[in-house]
């Protein structure tokens, strides 16, 4: 990588909250009116023998609500938050280069993972489950980087990352669904509108919660500022809550997991040399029919029939049948992945099965903590940390908050007496806009959101069969984060490639 130095920077002065060199003086402009606070960079990679130049513009952009005196009276608009934002624009490119925004989820979840693990010209080098690299780590160049084919903005939510609700401001105002939907896309149309892109062909890319957060801007987007999008690329995606809620009396949710519970003993060998396509198709076709109906006869299962179904659950999960039959059947995500290898005394992790870790208790009902998160997040840090401020050159004394429990508790009032459910949102965004186009990529060793609740909320997608053309799944053999995977990285952001420069079929179709 190339970095040169003619860096320029917007507001230099800082605001209170800490965003440059230094706090600012009490009373001053900068602590009662925050500016956006950007810092400008310029680099090359080389992409396959060819330079590719690319400008990056870091820092937080001001959020402001307008006020209003009186009916037909404007006073203005107040700051309520700042907004973390990375964006790379390949240099020289008219408005008709794409532009993807992405964001992580959790809630609570900054931008950092699909930033610096997937998407963005720099990622970082880890290792993989079973071959972790020791600290420090280190950055290299992505020469798969999406930037090949879209512009990139990189959006921390409010309280993640370096984002912050104004000083005074309330940050419980964006701590929740409505919220977050609101000021994500206020970003979006403040950036689109102040980089002439409002006629570039537009992306949302979102993992885990973001999602959920994708799927309602699409519609947000199109009803709020008629900002109509090309399409969404759903990585681990999460749409209907009822797919993923350990509820009782909601028996859907334990055939929606078997499947990855089966991919996580076949990966720990308990399914022998069996192919894992194999094993899959087992757990699937038993999930979607003798399963649901087993779970369903609750004590109507006569002895036999309770008897077999112990067994095959068992069987694929790789459980011992007495831990099936003390459970009912039914096998809470937490307390699988806690007792899946007990007898090794180890644990695997929820957001990839592939990884595993130690306990210090063994008789515990759940792990202490998540083996795959905890190895994931020392290289991300590091490598965010250092790459803002050493190669960006941008200055903060702030924490960066790749994961925080800040957000906690995140309303969800709009959904009272239900479970969330977006995908209705996507269905609507759809049919008002048949040209958007959805890329779904699931993991196998995802305990997060599975591979095969993500197949039941689009098979209940409530489009028309002419769209249904436009959504694509595709499948790895990782976890949540796939692309800490090598070859699903590669493969990934192959397909990715391709989505963002193809056509919709259904508007090719027409055509």
């Amino acid at each position: 990588m190339t970095q040169t130095r003619d860096s320029e920077t917007t507001n230099p002065a800082a605001d209170a909250s800490g965003t440059g060199d230094g706090p600012a003086e009490p009373g001053s402009r900068a602590a009662a009116e925050p500016r956006d606070d950007l810092t400008v960079t310029r680099h090359e990679i080389t992409v396959d023998g060819v330079p590719l130049r690319y400008t990056v513009t870091t820092g937080r952009l001001v959020l402001r609500a307008e006020r209003g005196v009186g009916a037909d009276e404007f006073e203005g608009h107040k700051a309520t938050a700042e907004v973390f934002t990375v964006a790379y624009t390949v240099d020289g490119a008219g408005p008709e280069r794409p532009v993807t925004f992405a964001f992580n989820g959790g809630p609570g979840s900054s931008s950092v993972w699909l930033h610096l693990g997937l998407l963005g010209p720099r990622r970082v080098l880890m290792g993989d489950a079973g071959a972790l690299l020791p600290p420090p780590y280190a950055l290299t160049d992505n020469e798969q980087t999406l930037l090949r084919h879209s512009d990139l903005v990189f959006i921390d939510p409010v309280s993640t990352g370096f984002s912050r609700a104004v000083t005074g401001g309330k940050p419980a105002d964006f701590h929740g669904f409505t919220g977050d939907v609101e000021s994500v896309g206020e970003v979006i149309r403040l950036w689109t509108t102040r980089n002439g892109r409002w006629m570039s062909p537009k992306y949302l890319c979102g993992e885990s919660y973001g999602t959920t957060r994708a799927a309602a801007l699409s519609r947000h987007l199109q009803e709020k500022y008629g900002l109509y999008l090309n399409g969404l690329m759903l990585i681990s995606s999460y749409l209907d809550g009822g797919t993923g809620e350990f509820s009782p009396g909601n028996d859907a949710v334990y055939a929606c997991y078997l499947p990855t519970y089966a991919a996580i003993a076949h990966y720990h060998g308990l399914h022998g040399d069996r192919p894992l396509r194999a094993v899959l198709d087992e757990a699937e076709d038993y999930a979607a029919r003798d399963y649901l109906w087993a779970l369903h006869r609750g004590s109507r299962l006569t002895g036999p029939e309770r008897a077999a179904a112990v067994a095959r659950v068992a069987a694929l999960t790789g459980l011992t049948e007495d831990y099936v039959d003390r459970v009912d059947l039914r096998l809470e995500h937490i307390r699988f992945f806690t007792e899946v290898l007990r007898a090794r005394r180890q644990t695997v992790g929820r957001l990839d099965g592939r990884f595993t870790g130690w306990e210090a208790d063994y008789g515990r009902e759940q792990w202490a903590a998540d083996p795959s998160m905890e190895a994931i997040s020392g290289p991300y840090a590091a490598a965010l940390n250092h790459y803002v401020r050493d190669e960006l050159e941008y200055r903060s004394d702030l924490p960066y908050e790749l994961l925080t429990m800040a957000v906690q508790p995140w309303s969800y009032k709009e959904f009272e007496g239900a479970h969330l459910y977006v995908a209705d949102k996507l269905a609507a965004a759809m049919r008002a806009n048949p040209h958007m186009r959805v890329h779904v990529a699931c993991g196998y060793h995802d305990g997060a959101t599975p591979y095969f609740a993500a197949e039941h909320t689009f098979s209940h997608l409530a489009i028309p069969p002419q769209l249904r053309g436009n959504v694509e799944f595709r499948y790895f053999e990782a976890g949540h984060m796939m692309y800490v995977h090598e070859p699903s990285r590669l493969e990934q952001s192959a397909q990715l490639g391709r989505f963002v420069t193809a056509d919709s079929p259904a508007a090719a179709a027409r055509s």
